[in-house]
């Protein structure tokens, strides 16, 4: 598009906004007429010079008519010779300017050489063609037909980064080592990016009066004494790999508090520098959760699983899905899967054989309370480890449905177990949950009483098997866990729903709890509950302010937050340790073995065949009551079945 049609289109079109960007370029003879009117202007500035120093007392034959029509002539047949104007000015390169110096030096050279011939032949001087006026005429020419497009150039690019500045995101990359300069060195040099570094920030006193990559390096003070309209910045990009937590959550909080928006980048190693623009992320709830994680003794894993057929159950959840990724980086000879949710199982066959296609699986859709389904799976694959991770989990559904609980958690677990120690299985690891200590739920309670049939299935005459139970909170990121459901909450526009604003919870990422079930699986004797130390627990109100904030919206005016009080069987806080329970240290200081109290294998197994029944019978009084009968700490909250207590 020309200029006079984008001209025409802007007046006409009903937008009156022109955009510098808009002109594509100049029409060539546009150009052509603006190097000579350059032209003249360096004869002029040729002649006044001249005339002021008064070179040359020789009589001239000129008149300045005739002198201007020679030069531009003259110039314009060169320019036509190198096509001069023909290039497009903001893109003007090296050849572009040698193409200049070559016009304007044969130019000069051949103004004169005629004079030189007219004098020779008349003894006049033609015009002002003495080698000083040359001289200053070439300098001149040469200088303002360079300047001129240097300045179009550098015009251009100032507008495009006015604008693109005024596009992006302006950032302080926090942090003036090597790593947090090279992220911000490959921000800068790659224009496409949204975010424009600003300058860096450090909590070093030292060099408020340096630079880096020509940018002002700015103290923890300056954010904490001013806001960010006086700063003129939207956010703050981290490196997250090279800080503590506690440094991490110090600084967010800062961040948080001043509006800012807070963006993590990935170390420059773990990424090209042409992708940084895709690793750029704002920073997640689940970053400032995440701790340092357990580090397992990989040989003794291995050793565990290299060659051998391994069994998982609940493979398609969370916990199990993240369980057979690790496994499977150790070379068994078989993992086979077992879950009854058709649709995930699906996908994470997908997953799985396009992850490790040199590992062989089988998918096997079952239900765990079926014994004529599950027994030949142990019969014909003769498993060395067992995980045990399918289970009911979701304390306001369980409440309604306690057959179910008992049916899958209870009944489920003990075919497993039972079944585990028949066929000589090595190790059974059962997955567990803080929600079993001192239950409030039909859930937590099913699940301590499968803790208690494992622990005594271990001193049966002739087991063999080592039965061990991990028991933590809630992960980071699970299915139907609070953290997605507020995250779907804030994309919808709120309100964020609160059962209590002092509910409060522990939580740990996936990894990190899977870590913690192949470290027991390693460690233990059998009959063991490991408990993690899963440092503080987090208020819920708290978690949902700073995911609020996280997304760049503001609590209470953006997205609401509605409290709308404790669900069936929900209580304010959980527990790792019962009452009477005493803890004994492991070789891993974040592991703790809970000595809690254990019951007698033909008690629980007569307890477990009764609640069986009563399931089958669907009576839900008396299959809650049968649970409190055999866990006496477990106390109904807010549910229908308080009278029972």
């Amino acid at each position: 598009m020309s200029l006079r049609r984008s001209i025409r289109k802007k007046m006409y079109g009903g937008d009156n906004f022109m955009n510098i960007s808009d002109i594509r370029y100049l029409p060539r003879w546009v150009i052509l007429l603006i190097d000579i009117l350059f032209v003249c202007a360096a004869i002029t500035f040729g002649k006044y010079l001249i005339e002021k120093l008064s070179f040359g007392t020789e009589k001239i034959f000129y008149d300045d008519t005739q002198m201007y029509l020679i030069i531009a002539s003259v110039s314009v047949f060169f320019m036509f010779v190198f096509k001069t104007y023909a290039g497009i000015i903001r893109h003007s390169t090296f050849i572009d300017l040698f193409k200049l110096f070559l016009s304007t030096f044969c130019t000069t050279v051949v103004l004169g050489a005629v004079s030189f011939s007219y004098y020779l032949l008349t003894g006049k001087r033609m015009i002002y063609m003495s080698i000083p006026f040359l001289a200053i005429f070439f300098a001149t020419s040469f200088m303002m037909l360079f300047l001129f497009r240097l300045f179009v150039k550098e015009f251009f690019q100032i507008v495009r980064e006015f604008r693109r500045s005024t596009l992006r995101k302006r950032i302080l990359v926090l942090g003036i080592d090597e790593q947090s300069v090279a992220v911000a060195r490959a921000i800068v040099e790659n224009p496409t990016l949204p975010y424009h570094v600003v300058g860096f920030l450090t909590q070093r006193h030292d060099s408020r009066r340096a630079n880096l990559l020509g940018k002002p390096i700015y103290s923890k003070e300056k954010i904490e004494n001013n806001t960010k309209e006086d700063l003129i910045i939207d956010g703050v990009l981290l490196v997250k790999e090279i800080m503590t937590k506690e440094e991490m959550n110090s600084w967010v909080n800062l961040f948080l508090e001043k509006d800012l928006q807070v963006f993590k980048a990935p170390l420059l190693q773990k990424v090209r520098s042409a992708d940084m623009g895709g690793s750029i992320q704002n920073l997640q709830i689940e970053d400032l959760l995440n701790r340092k994680p357990i580090r397992i003794e990989n040989e003794e894993v291995r050793k565990r699983h290299y060659g051998k057929n391994i069994l998982i159950t609940g493979g398609a959840g969370s916990i199990g899905s993240e369980i057979m990724r690790q496994v499977a980086q150790f070379s068994p000879t078989l993992i086979v899967v077992v879950d009854q949710a058709e649709t995930p199982l699906y996908e994470v066959e997908l997953e799985m054989r396009n992850k490790f296609p040199g590992i062989p699986f089988k998918f096997i859709l079952g239900d765990i309370s079926n014994k004529h389904a599950i027994e030949p799976i142990f019969k014909k694959y003769e498993f060395s480890m067992v995980y045990h991770a399918a289970a009911y989990k979701h304390v306001p559904l369980i409440e309604e449905n306690p057959r179910e609980a008992v049916l899958v958690n209870i009944l489920g677990t003990k075919i497993l177990a039972t079944l585990s120690s028949k066929y000589g299985v090595n190790r059974f690891v059962m997955i567990s949950t803080d929600k079993a200590v001192n239950p409030t739920n039909v859930m937590g309670a099913s699940k301590r009483v499968a803790e208690l049939f494992v622990q005594a299935l271990q001193n049966t005459e002739g087991n063999t098997t080592k039965f061990i139970t991990t028991r933590f909170g809630n992960v980071l990121g699970s299915n139907g866990s609070v953290i997605p459901h507020f995250k779907k909450q804030i994309e919808a526009g709120g309100p964020i729903t609160i059962t209590h604003p002092d509910i409060v919870r522990y939580f740990m990422t996936i990894p990190e709890a899977c870590d913690l079930v192949l470290q027991a699986g390693t460690m233990g004797n059998g009959g063991e509950i490991f408990v993690f130390d899963m440092g503080e627990p987090v208020k819920i109100q708290d978690l949902a302010t700073r995911m609020i904030k996280l997304s760049g919206l503001e609590p209470h005016s953006d997205i609401k937050i509605i409290y709308t009080g404790l669900r069936p069987g929900e209580k304010l806080y959980e527990e790792l340790l019962s009452d009477d329970a005493k803890t004994m240290p492991t070789p891993n200081e974040k592991i703790m073995v809970s000595k809690d109290p254990i019951m007698d294998f033909e008690e629980i197994d007569h307890y477990t065949r009764g609640i069986t029944r009563a399931s089958l019978r669907r009576e839900k009084i008396e299959v809650v009551q049968l649970l409190k009968n055999i866990v006496p700490e477990f106390k109904s909250n807010n549910s229908i079945y308080e009278v029972l207590d």
